[in-house]
């Protein structure tokens, strides 16, 4: 796995054949079937005025389901679906890349084919600086101290929807990819290459790579979409019965470690607040061991967006904001140490106010006066850098 390590490091994404081993594919299949039967099943019935008569399904360019939001339709029947994440060529080599012993699974998804052609989407990257930290925050980390998150395609039919462009995940886009993306950002891309997937091949890849997804047709699709990081957050494990007890162990471990994650994002919110410089450090060290300099940084950004969530999620008048900035504030998002509504209890109102008064400064580095824009980012224009990271020195000083 060294060689596998260096060669994914350098381009970023690396394709791992029979991520599903071929005697547990039919059944891995099955399962996941029998949740897109009763998904499509809720969403023909839950379809709003306007909708077609498949509701979401039918019109959506790319159906996905979400285990973490399935958990009561998850049973003996489907539980195989929440297995496959234990898989060792999954797991095993997810914890190998990212250079942790026991990588947690984060998002479990499945992407499907639509009703109807939908063609190529756009080339991106997933990440959208407002939300998150500019790109090469980013970038800086991952050079210093290799990924904190990877994401997998795992196919359960052949596939080659997605594309990449090697090596994009350690740099910002050159003038011909901002050039080609500008005039079509549906079209192929220098440099860009294809994934071509067996049934049960997987790619797992480095945020924030430009990738694109080529072809929404009809075709029937099947592809395990999600990732693993050091740790994690579940909003409900009543499925967990129908698991394996190896599986069933692994998301409890997870579970417990996360929950410990949360206790220690607080530690270092509260040590900010109070200007408490080595609390703030260890307690950063905790959450993302042997992180440097530039890693602290990025967590540092992160954690103000934590903060200013927690104060909009505190102060009277949340149901104002618009619909955008309430999701940002209650939906949790781990990877970024943004841990949703409930952990915002946490804090009183006063709390809130000073803990955002004091990350306020590390706020205003990455931002400018004028509206900004770059090519393949999620998202609209916004006063928030997209490319550009403040030296981390003017963010760790803050403190």
């Amino acid at each position: 796995m060294t060689m596998n390590r260096d060669q994914f490091l350098e381009d970023g994404y690396l394709i791992v054949r029979e991520a599903i081993p071929p005697e547990e594919l039919e059944s891995v299949r099955t399962a996941y079937e029998v949740l897109v039967d009763r998904q499509r099943e809720l969403w023909t019935h839950d379809r709003k005025p306007g909708d077609p008569p498949g509701g979401l399904w039918e019109s959506a360019p790319q159906p996905r389901l979400n285990l973490g939001a399935m958990s009561t339709l998850i049973d003996e029947h489907s539980a195989k679906a929440g297995e496959t994440w234990l898989f060792p060529q999954i797991h095993g080599t997810s914890s190998a890349l990212l250079d942790v012993p026991d990588a947690a699974v984060t998002e479990m998804m499945l992407m499907c084919n639509p009703v109807r052609d939908h063609g190529p989407a756009r080339w991106h990257r997933d990440m959208y600086p407002p939300y998150c930290a500019p790109l090469r925050g980013y970038i800086d980390d991952i050079l210093e101290n290799g990924p904190r998150y990877v994401q997998w395609n795992i196919t359960l039919y052949d596939d080659d929807v997605l594309w990449v462009v090697p090596g994009s995940h350690k740099r910002i886009n050159t003038p011909e990819e901002n050039a080609r993306i500008l005039e079509d950002p549906h079209a192929a891309v220098p440099g860009g290459v294809q994934t071509r997937l067996k049934a049960g091949d997987g790619v797992i890849y480095i945020l924030p790579i430009l990738h694109w997804g080529s072809n929404y047709s009809t075709k029937k699709r099947r592809c395990i979409h999600g990732g693993f990081s050091l740790f994690s957050q579940y909003e409900d494990l009543s499925y967990l019965d129908y698991l394996t007890e190896e599986v069933q162990t692994a998301f409890q471990r997870w579970d417990r470690r996360s929950q410990d994650m949360k206790d220690q994002t607080e530690t270092a919110l509260r040590a900010f607040m109070n200007g408490d410089t080595t609390e703030y450090f260890s307690a950063l060290d905790r959450l993302h061991p042997g992180r440097g300099e530039k890693g602290r940084a990025l967590s540092t950004v992160f954690l103000s967006k934590t903060a200013r969530r927690i104060d909009q999620v505190k102060r009277p008048g949340f149901e104002r904001l618009s619909e955008q900035e309430q999701g940002w504030a209650v939906r949790p998002h781990p990877m970024t140490l943004q841990w949703g509504a409930a952990f915002a209890d946490r804090f009183t109102v006063q709390e809130a106010a000073l803990l955002w008064k004091r990350f306020k400064p590390v706020d205003e580095l990455v931002r400018s006066d004028d509206m900004q824009f770059a090519p393949s980012f999620q998202g609209a224009d916004s006063y928030y850098h997209f490319i550009d990271m403040p030296a981390s020195e003017a963010i760790l000083e803050i403190i």
